[in-house]
């Protein structure tokens, strides 16, 4: 196990009876870049057990964050669910991932689309003082299901604008933009939907979508990947990786759903 720390948990949050997030120490030697994701987990009968998950926390702090569905029957989660301060979970001292800023071309405007715990790199990306250094105007999108489902809303709205480090730079460039499809609520609908409408738009009083200037985030459901994907190449943009900067990134490995 010379490739993981053990950590411990340091709180648990427990949203939902399907979405739960905690907080754990962090090893002065792990490092990522905002955005990236690590292998969590546990010992089970003495074997590790473990999944990709994006690192909510920012690369500045002095823990690391994680968000999580509750899978009853599911091989790690029906363990993590469970976990109560004081615990060890096993966290991998490499960190990788797509969604990270050195990944797309400079531009105007971010769009960072994420469904379910999808948000979660988004947190991290948020909280990066160079995110608002390289665009205009970043807005996160998060598309849930019901209302409840909208984790992290009081923290993006409430206490990340009254940051010492980055409060300024939320108050004045970053777009928050929750919706839901099955509850009753001021934002309604699928977020390829509401982009195709042009509600969205109209909504936050940006332009539509263009590839000469807007670049964009996403991570979530598989068919969230596949409809913006094709949402987006349609409309002329241009996938990137690490080897050579794009419009657009998609985060294609993603923790047990």
């Amino acid at each position: 196990m010379s490739n993981f720390n053990q950590e411990s948990v340091l709180s648990v949050h427990h949203w939902t009876d399907t979405l739960f997030s905690f907080t754990t120490t962090r090893d002065p030697t792990f490092r990522f870049r905002n955005g990236e994701f690590t292998m969590i987990g546990l010992k089970i009968n003495e074997k590790p057990l473990l999944r990709a998950y994006s690192v909510a926390s920012a690369n500045y702090e002095d823990r690391l964050e994680f968000f999580s569905i509750k899978v009853p029957d599911g091989p790690l989660t029906s363990h993590l669910q469970h976990l109560k301060e004081g615990d060890e979970v096993i966290v991998s001292r490499k960190a990788t991932g797509t969604l990270v800023i050195d990944n797309l071309e400079d531009g105007r405007n971010l769009y960072l689309i994420g469904t379910g715990t999808g948000l979660a790199p988004f947190l991290s990306v948020i909280k990066d003082p160079e995110t608002y250094d390289r665009f205009e105007k970043v807005v996160l999108l998060h598309g849930c299901r019901r209302v409840a489902e909208l984790a992290y809303g009081e923290m993006i709205t409430e206490k990340l604008p009254n940051d010492e480090l980055i409060g300024e730079l939320v108050r004045s460039q970053l777009i928050y933009y929750p919706t839901v499809t099955r509850d009753p609520f001021r934002n309604r609908g699928r977020i390829t939907d509401l982009m195709e409408s042009g509600k969205l738009f109209a909504d936050i009083n940006l332009a539509s979508l263009d590839a000469a200037h807007d670049r964009v985030m996403i991570c979530g459901s598989p068919a969230l990947l596949k409809d913006t994907h094709e949402l987006l190449t349609r409309r002329g943009f241009i996938e990137g990786n690490h080897g050579e900067p794009g419009q657009f990134v998609v985060e294609k490995a993603f923790a047990e759903r």
